[in-house]
């Protein structure tokens, strides 16, 4: 097991030290703070939810998780001779995301439809950001090309998706936030 973890090659380090990522990251981390504020002066478990959630997303985008995980997987299945299965792996994993997301994604906005309702710029914002994280967690080579290289007025399209995301998030927090403002 030891050979195993020396075999990783993600490290605790800066994932993406460019302008735009540590951009990102700082929107990320003004997302979960006003989240956070949103919370405080609504008292809406809601918030704090989206706070952890951007939180977390600012830690990963920093420190690059996603590809531990990778890392991780690429590793066991060479250690269990599996590595040359990998694509058959891939795909069950493509379709299991797709078939939990499937499915849960519509008992979820069915189930919270009235919370949904109410918080319909939050609710857009996070559909960005999953969308977003389900096309880079499946990795198709194909949508990683789309995202880096694909541009929108001159914009990626990874960054249309994560940060219009991360925006309209930020924005729902700062409209939630001023709304009980008002009103206290």
């Amino acid at each position: 097991m030891d050979s195993l973890l020396l075999k990783i090659r993600w490290r605790p380090e800066i994932g993406d030290p460019s302008p735009m990522g540590w951009f990102t990251v700082a929107s990320y981390a003004l997302a979960a703070f006003l989240a956070w504020r949103a919370w405080h002066r609504s008292r809406d478990r809601l918030w704090i939810g989206v706070t952890v959630l951007m939180a977390f997303l600012c830690v990963n985008k920093q420190f690059d998780l996603q590809s531990l995980v990778t890392d991780v997987g690429r590793e066991i299945a060479r250690f269990f001779d599996q590595y040359e299965n990998r694509r058959t792996f891939q795909k069950i994993f493509i379709l299991a995301v797709l078939a939990v997301a499937g499915i849960l994604g519509p008992l979820f906005a069915w189930k919270y439809r009235a919370v949904l309702a109410g918080h319909k710029l939050l609710a857009t914002g996070l559909a960005f950001l999953l969308i977003f994280i389900f096309v880079r967690a499946i990795s198709f080579h194909h949508m990683d090309a789309f995202l880096k290289t694909s541009r929108a007025c001159g914009v990626k399209m990874n960054w249309v998706l994560e940060l219009g995301g991360i925006a309209l998030v930020a924005l729902a927090a700062w409209k939630e936030r001023t709304a009980h403002r008002l009103t206290a």
